[in-house]
């Protein structure tokens, strides 16, 4: 049992020093350059040199106490700082993935609409055009007065079709329902299920869940762990974004990481929808097994309507009164 303890605290400590206190104490670190150079003297580096040199001098920096107290209150400021991160990151999470932006205050609200339906009209018309092309296509081979189409001309119609094929997929897998191409891109996985296999997962999720194998749990949890980590990443962004007003060189670096955290945010949702939806077609027969339903060999419209109608709470009765 003490093993167990050993390892749980040896793991609490990594993660705080990763997640917390690093980044912490890069930003700290920022700050202070920030503070000492300003924008006279962005790039001094003497004028930096010579500000660590003298506050290595200080009394307090040259006593074993001092050093303590030092040391303690850089590993509080930065942890701090992380636990700032992290807080907003989950205000950045909302707002990329926007589930629930229909419930947004007035204001945000309004712009999220605007966007959406700005997407869903570019997916639209592309989408529109894309199988008006493909209909001419098939309607060219399957008249009977012309001659078969040759290599080079269905060739040259699929190219045609490419890039609206392209501007669609760039835009959403499906329909866009988000203002936002990561919100997009789980909710296509809701959209898909549904059409294939008449499946309502947000009933039927947390049953889903609770009998998947802990392979497949722990690479789902990774998934989202890196989902999380990369949209505290653009949350540090914006804390950095603040030190402009004193250091130039902070607003390439904010730039800079909120590109990254951007880029990172999307290849990681990306990776978690496609994760998450391979998991509900491998494993909805497993969680029919559980509930003793009878099935198929693979996942059918048939089982997903069983499962989300034997799974589905009904609503409270009406009042009598």
């Amino acid at each position: 049992m003490s093993g167990f303890w050993s390892a749980l605290t040896s793991k609490l400590a990594e993660r705080w020093l990763t997640l917390l206190v690093l980044p912490g104490a890069f930003y700290l670190a920022t700050a202070a350059t920030a503070h000492t150079l300003g924008w006279a003297h962005a790039l001094d580096l003497r004028r930096l040199n010579s500000a660590i040199t003298t506050w290595t001098k200080n009394p307090i920096a040259t006593t074993v106490g001092g050093q303590i107290v030092l040391l303690a209150a850089i590993l509080t400021a930065a942890a701090a700082a992380g636990l700032a991160a992290q807080a907003l990151a989950s205000v950045v999470e909302r707002v990329t993935l926007a589930p629930d932006w229909r419930t947004w205050p007035r204001p945000l609200r309004r712009a999220a609409e605007q966007q959406t339906d700005r997407r869903r009209k570019e997916w639209t018309a592309a989408h529109t055009t894309y199988h008006q092309l493909l209909a001419a296509a098939a309607a060219r081979a399957a008249d009977g007065t012309r001659p078969p189409p040759t290599q080079s001309e269905r060739a040259e119609a699929q190219a045609e079709r490419h890039p609206f094929d392209q501007k669609r997929t760039r835009i959403g897998l499906e329909e866009p329902d988000r203002p936002t191409w990561s919100g997009d891109r789980l909710h296509a996985v809701t959209v898909r299920v549904h059409r294939d296999l008449h499946l309502n997962l947000p009933i039927v999720w947390p049953y889903l869940w609770t009998v998947l194998p802990e392979p497949a749990r722990t690479d789902l949890t990774t998934a989202r762990t890196a989902l999380t980590k990369a949209t505290t990443l653009t949350a540090w962004a914006f804390l950095y974004l603040p030190l402009t007003l004193w250091w130039w060189p902070a607003l390439p670096l904010s730039a800079g990481i909120a590109l990254t955290g951007w880029r990172k945010t999307r290849t990681s949702t990306d990776t978690y929808a496609q994760l998450l939806e391979a998991t509900i077609r491998l494993h909805l027969t497993t969680l029919a097994i559980q509930l003793g339903i009878s099935h198929t060999d693979a996942p059918t419209p048939a089982l997903g309507d069983t499962l989300t109608y034997h799974l589905h709470t009904q609503p409270p009765a009406p009042n009598p009164h």
